[in-house]
């Protein structure tokens, strides 16, 4: 949902350059504001803008984990505790020179959060979700042969 900001998973040990935070946090407990030469004058923040329109600015070179305040709840990452998801954050920092990538909780609103591989795939499905990585494998949503769905599920749920 667009009100609800994205958090960062970043490079345990290059946490500090984006975050002003000086410790871990494994387990996505702590907030941090963005590091002042990180942050970007919000183009167009003015008292004019209200609600959602707020949330469009760009308002730091980590656009999607940054919330209005200059602040993100962060996620470190070590190789240690988990090399499958390290590696996969420090090749993308190889490859753009950013160690950051947006993390989230896998689920839609009003629906549990997902823990089977048949869960993953029927939201993947149901959302605008364009890549699944499941394991080893990557699927394209475009590969996929049609989806039918018995559940109206977008009307289960109001939106706020």
């Amino acid at each position: 949902e667009s009100f609800r900001p994205f958090a960062p998973v970043v490079l345990e040990e290059m946490a500090s350059e984006y975050f002003e935070i000086d410790r871990p946090s494994p387990y996505m407990l702590l907030v941090a504001d963005v590091q002042k030469n990180k942050r970007m004058a919000a183009a167009g923040d003015s008292p004019n803008l209200f609600g959602i329109e707020k949330l469009k600015l760009a308002r730091s070179v980590i656009p999607a984990v940054t919330h209005i305040d200059y602040s993100a709840r962060i996620q470190t990452i070590n190789r240690k505790d988990n090399p499958i998801y390290y590696d996969l954050v420090k090749e993308f920092y190889k490859k753009t020179g950013c160690p950051v990538l947006v993390n989230t909780s896998f689920n839609v609103r009003g629906e549990p959060i997902v823990c089977t591989f048949n869960e993953a795939y029927v939201c993947f499905m149901r959302t605008n979700i364009d890549y699944l990585v499941l394991g080893n494998f990557i699927l394209n949503k475009e590969g996929q042969p049609p989806f039918a769905d018995a559940k109206d599920w977008k009307k289960e749920f109001a939106l706020d």
